[in-house]
C-alpha cells in the first residue's frame, strides 16, 4: 500500500513535471501513449509509456489469465519462446488465449478482444514492454543496463532518455536475451555470454550476461529504419547542400568510387543509402552488409547480401571479405559495402575498383585526412599507390550536443594519395562551404564524360534543379525519389518539362 505521504510526494513531483512532447502509436493493436517530460533536478528527461484503456484491475485479470494460460497449455516459459510470433505462433496458444479472454471478459467486443489477446501474446511470448518500445518509430536504440536501472532509449529528436520501464529481475533480462537468440537459432549462456544478432529485416540485438557485464545482464536493441532517409530528407534537414549533392551525383553517374567516412552513429550507412539512389537503373548493384540497413528503390537491379556469424561449433561463418570476393564473380556494375574494417576487406575493395568496378563503402574516420591515414597504416595498411582509385571521400559528422548530423567534408584523393578538401562544414553558419578548387576529380570527370569544364558546370546546375524540384514537391519516399532519378537518365526532356512547369507556377 502507498501511504498518504508517498502519494503527496508523487503529486508534488507530477506538478513539477514539464511536458516536452507527447504522442500515441499502435503496438500490435494496442494503443500506446507516450509522454516525454523533465523534472527539476533530473539530468535527462523521462520517456513515459502507458497502455491506453488498461486499468489496474484489468491488468491484474490479464496477469491471472497469463498464468492460467501457461498451465492450460502445459509447457513452460522457455518452451513458449521457441514459437515464433504473429502468424507462426502455435495455434493452440491463440485458441487458449481466446477461450480465457471470453471466460473472464464475456461481454467484450471484437476490437477490445483483439487488443487483450495482443497484450497477452506480447506478455507470454515476447519481451513485454520492450516490444512496445520496438514499435515506436521515433526510437533508434533501446538499452537495458541491468534490473536495477530503468530502460534507456535513444530518441531521434531528444537523444538519450530514461524510461518509466524497469525489468523485474536479472533472470527476466536473461530470459529476453534467450528469446532474441532463439529467434535466429543461437544461444546465450554462461559458457557463451555474448550475443550479437540480426533480427527481422535489419534490427540489431546485442546481449551480455553477468559476470561479463558486472552490474547486471544487458540488452541493446538498434532499430532498422522502416522508412529510410532519401536525398530529399537530407536536403530539407540541411544534412547536405544542394551543390555538394549534385557534385556527388555527377561523380557517381560516371562510376567514380567513394568512401563515406564518419564516427559512430554519424549517419554513414544512411548517407550510403541516400547516395545509392543516384545509380542508373540499368546497372547491377551488389550490396554487402553485416546488418540489413540499405534499402534501394524496388525497380533497381539490386542483390543484397549479408554476412553470417559462426554457429556454436565455430563453423559456417561467411565474412564480408568472402562476400566481396564472391561479388566479383556476379558481374556487378556497382558494389556497396556496409563497412570496411579489416585489411583483407580493404585490399579486396581496391582490387575490385582496379578491375573496373565502382565501389562505395563506409569507414570509421572523423575526417578526410584521418581516413587516408587509417587506410595507409596498420592494421589496414593498403599500399599508397592504390588509394587514388577512390575518387571521393565524403565525411559525416554528428553533433552529440544537438543530435544533428551533417556532411562534414567532401574531399578528393590526389595522385600522391593525399586528400584535398573541396567543401568543409562551417558549424557557426551551419552550412557546407567551398574550401579548395578541385584538380583530380575534375580531371577524371572531363576524361570519363568528354565534357568541357563549362559543360560539367551546366550538368551540375541541371542536377541542382532536379534536387530542388524533389524538395519543393516534397518527394521523399525511396521509390518516388528513385523514379525521378531514373527518369533523369531515361527521359530527361520529359522530366525538365515538369521542372519548368513547376518553376512557372512559382
Amino acid at each position: 500500500m502507498v501511504s498518504p505521504k508517498e502519494k503527496k510526494v508523487e503529486k508534488t513531483k507530477e506538478s513539477e513535471a514539464k511536458v516536452i512532447d507527447s504522442y500515441e502509436f499502435l503496438s500490435d493493436k494496442m494503443p500506446i501513449s507516450i509522454r516525454i517530460f523533465s523534472r527539476r533536478g533530473d539530468f535527462v528527461p523521462t520517456y513515459e509509456t502507458s497502455i491506453a484503456s488498461i486499468s489496474e484491475s484489468t491488468e491484474f485479470i490479464l496477469e491471472k489469465i497469463r498464468q492460467e494460460l501457461i498451465t492450460k497449455v502445459n509447457i513452460g516459459m522457455l518452451d513458449i519462446v521457441s514459437s515464433k510470433r504473429s502468424e507462426e505462433i502455435d495455434q493452440r496458444f491463440i485458441d487458449a488465449i481466446d477461450t480465457l479472454v471470453k471466460k473472464y471478459f464475456p461481454d467484450v467486443d471484437t476490437k477490445t478482444s483483439g487488443f487483450l489477446i495482443s497484450y497477452l501474446i506480447q506478455r507470454s511470448l515476447g519481451m513485454g514492454n520492450l516490444e512496445i518500445l520496438m514499435d515506436d518509430e521515433n526510437l533508434e536504440e533501446i538499452a537495458v543496463n541491468s534490473a536495477e536501472d530503468p530502460v534507456w532509449v535513444f530518441h531521434k529528436k531528444y537523444g538519450w532518455l530514461k524510461t518509466n520501464i524497469k525489468i523485474q529481475n536479472e533472470e527476466t533480462i536473461k530470459h529476453y536475451a534467450t528469446i532474441l537468440g532463439r529467434r535466429i537459432g543461437r544461444q546465450i549462456s554462461v559458457l557463451e555470454p555474448l550475443l550479437d544478432a540480426h533480427i527481422g529485416e535489419g534490427d540489431r540485438a546485442n546481449a551480455t550476461l553477468m559476470p561479463i557485464s558486472s552490474k547486471g545482464n544487458t540488452i541493446t536493441l538498434r532499430k532498422y529504419s522502416r522508412d529510410p532517409f532519401t536525398i530529399t530528407h537530407f536536403l530539407r534537414g540541411k544534412t547536405i547542400s544542394i551543390n555538394a549533392a549534385s557534385l556527388i551525383w555527377l561523380a557517381m553517374q560516371f562510376e567514380l568510387s567513394a568512401i563515406i567516412a564518419g564516427g559512430t552513429a554519424s549517419g554513414k550507412t544512411a548517407t550510403l543509402n541516400v547516395l545509392a539512389s543516384f545509380i542508373p537503373p540499368n546497372q547491377r548493384v551488389i550490396s554487402i552488409e553485416d546488418t540489413r540497413e540499405l534499402r534501394l528503390p524496388k525497380f533497381l537491379h539490386w542483390v543484397p547480401m549479408l554476412t553470417r556469424q559462426p554457429n556454436a561449433e565455430g563453423k559456417g561463418a561467411v565474412a564480408m571479405a568472402d562476400l566481396l570476393v564472391n561479388s566479383l564473380r556476379m558481374r556487378p556494375d556497382r558494389i556497396l559495402v556496409g563497412e570496411v574494417r579489416r585489411q583483407r576487406e580493404a585490399e579486396t575493395l581496391f582490387e575490385a575498383i582496379h578491375t573496373g568496378h565502382s565501389c562505395y563503402a563506409t569507414f570509421h574516420a572523423n575526417n578526410a585526412k584521418e581516413t587516408v591515414e587509417r587506410f595507409l597504416n596498420p592494421p589496414i595498411n593498403v599500399p599508397s599507390m592504390v588509394l587514388p582509385a577512390m575518387s571521393l571521400i565524403i565525411t559525416q559528422f554528428r553533433n552529440r550536443r544537438t543530435g544533428t548530423r551533417r556532411t562534414f567534408q567532401v574531399a578528393e584523393i590526389l595522385p600522391d594519395s593525399t586528400p584535398n578538401v573541396l567543401m568543409q562544414y562551417d558549424p557557426k553558419k551551419d552550412v557546407l562551404v567551398d574550401k579548395n578548387k578541385s584538380t583530380s576529380l575534375m580531371d577524371s570527370l572531363e576524361m570519363y564524360t568528354g565534357y568541357t569544364l563549362k559543360e560539367i558546370t551546366e550538368s551540375l546546375r541541371e542536377r541542382e534543379a532536379i534536387l530542388k524540384y524533389l524538395v519543393d514537391l516534397n518527394i521523399d519516399h525511396i521509390d518516388d525519389v528513385g523514379k525521378v532519378i531514373a527518369e533523369y537518365y531515361t527521359d530527361k526532356g520529359n522530366l525538365f518539362a515538369h521542372v519548368r512547369k513547376k518553376q512557372k507556377l512559382e
